[in-house]
């Protein structure tokens, strides 16, 4: 294993001394937990030593103070030693991995005459920034410190999880912003412990190439890096989310969905497609939060072509009575309640199904360590303490969402939302369907529905911000109004139900066996004439497009040749592409016609051309292409909705299906869900696999 490194900085605490605008960073929730969880994956994942992680913590705590003696704290002069510090233990070559969660901020430049006199510079927000003298850890410091990192030969990677400066959370959605709305203008110390002035300068000018002012590429927080990769949680113009993904713990969505998506770690994948998933899941539930990946987006996850990584947990203990295993996971690594393993011998390096002892079922969910139960004996072999444990489902398909009403106190009195709130109140106590359920106080909920100033019904997300494209408006006083804000839930579940639909089988022969991308944008594309596409102007982030220009979908399949007479279409995929609308339509676009499916043979590719357009009154939108490639014949119009203004899509009664994965689709969109919760993993995992990207569509592009 090549050597790693790594810097952990979690900021829940934050002095509350009040900014000059009469504004001050509120303390956290959840960046301390988020780099537990980091850790927690480094040192079971990774193998990564203690004495290879530095940490800086600012615990929540009821005095004015963090938790614990002042050199954890994460104060300017803490991050900037412990940053020097990580540099001088790493060698050239060595990994070095930051991750930092915490507030995000604003401030007026220390450098005048290199970003203007009305020049800001981005900041992470050390946990004592409410007094006067201290100082923000600036971008032009961090870009010092990472280019010394750099050119010393390390291979660098930092994660930003919070904003610039996010404005407040509405509602009681359960969901708060890592920003400060405002701009800090406060008068600080100017002298740079990281480098002088003139030092700070050069770099900051080198890394623009002269172009200094009023500059945004990608995250908005440093220039476009050079030899390292940089994941930050959101647009410079939009707020980073925490938020209890679990309905108990409270995670940053970058963070959360990072971890998520590392459990498929193995040989191949690149930061771009750890990327692709992470971004899918984030606008799954805040569309307002679009991770940004910076750099070398090609360079491989902690460098695995060096890095073996570790597939299997390990068996802690076996109680042989109650038929249950202690497995050395849990909620650290967002492995949750349902979680499904197939065990295998303790030194088994070959995962193959027929070698495995039996499947276990987490339902007893630690931190660190959890107990399943057995739900189904394979082999004859016994197993005992060491014996290795691989994931096959990471938890489940949510089938319902829940909704909370809220009654706005920022409204006049004229407007009476206890009424119209209460008749929405009533259908869904009454509503059979079971998509959605009224949440209690006390829960965090994916939907609230309120009654704005003009006396029409909004639903806003967890943040409280508003969901776009819910067409047309509703007033209160319409007939069947708040059947039809009911029947408008309903629509979001399932379209987010699809949008979710994931195989998380890391040991499925098919796992990223399908590669996509988007090839580049054409003005003007003649289909008999062969494409050539321009490279985006922001590679590595959702491409920009106006209606008409044409991009191309490249759809592949990696599994490799085989020549066998007995099976000759053995590794050929059946490839379907679906576009999720930001009308909350969904319909298939590939193939077009009645064919359900396009036969793809191994380590060929398909070229797909799409030309952006916006629905009728739109201004901007966001398609979201899902491509699904399975072994066997199955139709996935079944996932197919109308747009929001438009009929419901008719659909013949289907005949009862043996086969498990057209359950499991038909389950995500029926009129009424049998169960909660649905477990991909139950489903044929080997069988099928499925990728998305995203293309933005803007008129003013």
């Amino acid at each position: 294993m090549a050597n790693l490194h790594a810097l952990l900085i979690g900021v829940d605490h934050y002095m509350p001394n009040r900014l000059p605008g009469g504004s001050y960073y509120p303390s956290l929730g959840g960046c301390v937990r988020d780099v537990t969880h980091v850790e927690e994956f480094l040192k079971t994942r990774l193998d990564l030593p203690e004495a290879r992680i530095l940490k800086l913590l600012a615990r929540e705590s009821s005095s004015t103070k963090p938790a614990g003696p002042p050199e954890t704290w994460p104060t300017y002069e803490n991050m900037v030693s412990a940053f020097k510090k990580l540099t001088d233990m790493a060698k050239s070559g060595d990994q070095v991995y930051i991750h930092y969660a915490g507030h995000g901020g604003r401030a007026k430049t220390a450098i005048a005459d290199l970003k203007g006199e009305n020049g800001f510079d981005e900041a992470l927000v050390p946990t004592d920034i409410g007094k006067t003298e201290a100082r923000y850890l600036r971008d032009m410091e961090m870009a010092h410190l990472l280019k010394t990192m750099v050119d010393k030969g390390l291979i660098v990677t930092i994660v930003l999880d919070s904003c610039h400066s996010g404005g407040a959370t509405r509602g009681r959605g359960g969901a708060r912003v890592r920003g400060l709305r405002t701009n800090d203008t406060t008068p600080r110390p100017t002298t740079s412990l990281v480098a002088s002035s003139k030092e700070l300068t050069e770099t900051w000018r080198s890394l623009f190439h002269g172009n200094t002012r009023n500059v945004k590429t990608g995250s908005g927080w440093l220039p476009q890096p050079q030899g390292y990769v940089l994941l930050a949680a959101c647009r410079a113009s939009e707020s980073a989310m925490e938020y209890a993904f679990d309905g108990v713990e409270s995670n940053g969505a970058l963070t959360y969905w990072l971890l998520d998506s590392l459990k498929q770690l193995g040989p191949g994948l690149t930061y771009k497609m750890l990327h692709d998933r992470i971004i899918a899941k984030v606008h799954s539930q805040f569309e307002d939060q679009t991770p940004q990946l910076q750099g070398e987006g090609n360079r491989l996850v902690f460098g695995s072509d060096q890095v073996q990584p570790q597939f299997a947990v390990n068996v802690m203990q076996v109680d042989v009575k109650k038929k249950k295993v202690l497995l050395n996971t849990g909620q650290a690594l967002t492995v949750r309640k349902g979680a499904q393993f197939a065990v295998y011998s303790s030194g088994v390096a070959d995962f193959a199904p027929d070698k495995r002892l039996a499947l276990v079922e987490i339902d007893e969910l630690g931190a660190t360590d959890s107990w399943a139960k057995i739900t189904q004996q394979l082999g004859s072999g016994k197993i005992e303490q060491g014996a290795q444990a691989v994931l096959l489902d990471p938890g489940d398909i949510r089938l319902q969402r829940k909704v909370r009403l809220v009654q706005r106190d920022d409204l006049s009195k004229q407007n009476d939302q206890k009424i119209a709130l209460k008749k929405v109140e009533e259908v869904l106590a009454k509503d059979i369907s079971r998509f959605v359920l009224l949440a209690d106080k006390s829960v965090p909920v994916e939907f609230q529905v309120v009654v704005d100033a003009d006396g029409e019904y909004e639903i806003w997300d967890a943040a409280g911000k508003a969901i776009s494209n819910l067409r047309p408006t509703i007033k209160v006083d319409e007939r069947d109004a708040a059947k039809r804000v009911v029947q408008r839930l309903i629509h979001l579940t399932k379209f987010r139900n699809v949008q979710q639909l994931d195989n998380n089988d890391v040991m499925s022969p098919l796992s990223r066996k399908l590669q996509i991308e988007l090839a580049g944008l054409q003005k003007d594309y003649d289909p008999v004439d062969k494409p050539a596409p321009q490279p985006f102007a922001d590679p590595g982030n959702t491409p920009v497009l106006k209606p008409s220009e044409w991009t191309f979908l490249r759809v592949k399949n990696l599994l490799p040749k085989v020549n066998d007479r007995n099976n000759p279409s053995r590794n050929v995929l059946n490839v379907t592409v679906l576009d999720l609308q930001p009308d909350w339509g969904i319909s298939q676009i590939f193939p077009t016609g009645a064919a359900a499916f396009e036969p793809l043979d191994p380590q060929q590719e398909l070229i797909i051309p799409l030309q952006a357009g916006l629905p009728e009154g739109y201004e901007t939108g966001t398609d979201v292409i899902k491509v699904f490639a399975t072994v066997g014949a199955t139709d996935f119009r079944v996932l197919e909705l109308s747009a929001l203004d438009q009929p419901p899509v008719k659909k013949g009664k289907r005949k009862a299906s043996t086969n498990p994965l057209d359950n499991l689709l038909s389950a995500i969109t029926a009129d009424q869900p049998s169960k909660r919760n649905l477990k991909p993993g139950a489903n044929p995992s080997r069988e099928w696999v499925t990728a998305q990207v995203e293309v933005r569509v803007e008129n003013n592009a």
